[in-house]
């Protein structure tokens, strides 16, 4: 049943306007066995996954031509991760070479020997690294530097209180135990290994940042010189690890996570060397497991299943598409952009967008509470944005360099193709920023806004109903698609994004009493969030402000734009705003968004902004006592 096809129930529009729209949908929505979740997103994800993968058998058995060389690869990779014969005769031998480099290191001055290379290689390292746009010189790349991944999703999870490390580290420690039993360890082997490994694990958890933490951009950057980052540790020689990364010693590094290198020292103590060896064997172990064996891909899927509630693993066939088609993403989604969304919809949507900016534009100009000043330095950023609809128009040079070894097999080319990607980002530092750089194909559900380039993403695949399609009316695309794109637009301007100017620099580009008045609104939204009941936990308004003032600001925007149509119709527009915001959930995946997303909950999404926005009780006859109803001085009005 197509999303639109189910009736708005109108008795309840009043009281909740999510499950007036929705309701009928969700009592017969079901979750398969290989998903967390279903709905607006995930369906177009579900039909754009059904095309790629019928082309992509397509195209490996020449009913399909693959026209260009660079699709000529990834069908010879598709067909490797579809050897499943061979994947399984091989079992753990790909993986061997690997495991074998790090059983054999002795000591940390034996790691200074490689870090540098395996860093370019991929393995686990006891630090990040990675090249962006510097934050106060954004034409510039820089290098980064930050903690690595924890083997739960978020520090909060190892809080004494939190029973989620109770449920989930069990099934982690037993997963990573049975992978390394797959790989030739003993049982007992395995189990000292991933103790030790959830011990360093365990150390590392205190110092870096939460999801809520990491969500304040401003206290990402802590410029550090090369010789201040490599005083963070005796026990590796950092500054011959950053040369052997990008062939000089950077004058400024940017820090991430100040705390973690203070404790960083700590962590590399020759105690725990041993326990960094075997957190390096796990990580590399479950990181890989889903490009060996059929059962190497089942074994090392149970944490994540178990992290989102689904009930199954995909299927082999769709696993093996989703390992290639993400290996070579840019060269799938060039061409599903190209077959499937084309110059003329590109052209289109590249309007719509120019529009959506030009509504921004006036309702900057007509803002009540910034001063002139601040609106002047607003409209000049919004006039720079930079716009990317559909598909690069240019497909990444680095695919010309991705020849597969069908020899080889599935993994070793796998790792080859990463060591690719990322030595060509390595080279990056110090470059000149490539501003029309995707970061996302065009074959993703969704939308993005980069603070350090100053431009908006909208690609090819959220191009389509119920955010976008002819056959809606152009209210119902406003409260889509209109809305989205506004709520990237917003992104300019939230708390994050509006610390940055018109260039991507951090520059405080606002007078003292307008950057105040627009602090105290953000607290108010994050005060309209915060706390809200959901799944059995709580909204978390700090975690998802940026978000939720980017949704106040594109609906309230879409909503400007859908009233100059000649046959405007909110109606229309605000059930449809409702409609895109459509999920059932797994209970696992639920509590797993409330502590990491940044977005509040879809349901939440689709309710609470609409209540700030008077049309909206004159739309629906929304009065004082019904649910929806929000008294005057309590709506946010940001943008």
């Amino acid at each position: 049943m197509a999303q639109a096809d189910f009736p708005v129930n109108q008795a309840e529009i009043k009281d909740d306007l999510y499950a007036a729209v929705n309701g009928a949908w969700v009592k017969q929505a079901t979750i398969p066995g290989d998903h967390s979740s279903v709905g607006g997103f995930m369906d177009l994800v579900d039909g754009i996954e059904k095309t790629l993968m019928h082309d992509s058998a397509a195209l490996a058995d020449g009913t399909l031509p693959a026209n260009t060389p660079e699709l000529q690869e990834y069908v010879k990779f598709y067909q490797l991760a579809m050897d499943f014969k061979r994947r399984d005769q091989d079992g753990a031998t790909p993986l061997q070479p690997r495991l074998d480099q790090i059983e054999k290191l002795t000591d940390y001055a034996d790691l200074n020997d490689h870090l540098a290379d395996w860093i370019l290689n991929g393995f686990p390292a006891p630090l990040d690294f990675d090249i962006d746009a510097d934050m106060k010189n954004a034409q510039v790349n820089a290098l980064f530097a930050g903690s690595p991944s924890l083997f739960l999703p978020d520090k909060t999870y190892y809080e004494d209180d939190n029973p989620a490390y109770d449920q989930l580290m069990p099934i982690f420690t037993k997963m990573s135990e049975q992978l390394l039993t797959l790989v030739g360890y003993s049982a007992d082997q395995a189990q000292k290994l991933v103790a030790d490994a959830k011990d360093f694990d365990a150390q590392i958890a205190p110092h870096v940042k939460s999801a809520e933490e990491a969500a304040d951009i401003s206290k990402t950057y802590n410029p550090y010189t090369t010789d201040e980052l490599a005083a963070s540790t005796s026990a590796l020689d950092l500054k011959q690890a950053v040369k052997g990364l990008v062939g000089a010693v950077p004058e400024k590094i940017i820090v991430t996570e100040p705390e973690f290198f203070k404790h960083l020292n700590d962590l590399l103590t020759p105690d725990n060397f041993a326990k960094f060896k075997a957190w390096m064997l796990v990580k590399t172990v479950n990181g890989l497991a889903g490009t060996l064996s059929e059962e190497f891909r089942q074994v090392g899927g149970q944490f994540s299943r178990a992290l989102s509630g689904k009930k199954e693993a995909a299927k082999p066939e769709k696993a093996a598409f989703y390992l290639a088609s993400e290996t070579f993403k840019h060269v799938v989604g060039d061409y599903y952009g190209k077959k499937y969304f084309g110059p003329k919809a590109k052209a289109d949507v590249h309007h719509m967008v120019e529009k959506m900016i030009g509504i921004y534009e006036q309702r900057l100009a007509n803002n009540e509470w910034l001063g002139d000043d601040t609106k002047q330095m607003a409209i000049k950023k919004l006039k720079s944005l930079g716009i990317q609809v559909g598909y690069p128009d240019q497909l990444d040079p680095i695919y010309q360099q991705f020849h597969v070894d069908e020899a080889a097999g599935l993994l070793p080319n796998l790792l080859h193709f990463d060591y690719l990607e990322t030595k060509e980002t390595f080279s990056k530092w110090n470059q000149p920023v490539e501003r029309e750089k995707w970061e996302m194909s065009a074959n993703t559900v969704n939308a993005y806004y980069h603070p350090f380039k100053n431009i908006i993403v909208f690609p090819a695949a959220i191009l389509q109903a119920p955010f976008y399609g002819l056959e809606q009316s152009a209210s119902a695309n406003y409260g889509g698609i209109g809305s989205v794109i506004a709520h990237e637009i917003s992104h300019a301007f939230d708390n994050n994004g509006s610390l940055f100017d018109e260039f991507g620099n951090m520059n405080n580009w606002w007078t003292k009493a307008d950057h105040e008045h627009f602090e105290e609104l953000a607290q108010q939204m994050i005060a309209e969030f915060d706390g809200l009941p959901y799944a059995g936990g709580k909204v978390n308004g700090k975690l998802t402000v940026s978000e939720n003032i980017a949704d106040a600001g594109g609906l309230s925007c879409a909503e400007a734009a859908t009233k100059e149509e000649a046959d405007a119709d909110l109606y229309e527009f605000f059930t449809n705003w409702a409609r895109i915001w459509r999920m059932k959930a797994t209970p696992e995946y639920q509590n797993l968004l409330l502590t990491v997303d940044v977005h509040a909950p879809g349901p939440l999404r689709a309710t609470v902004q609409v209540k700030n926005l008077d049309d909206f009780y004159t739309t629906f006859n929304v009065q004082p006592g019904d649910g929806m109803y929000l008294e005057p001085d309590k709506r946010v009005q940001i943008w």
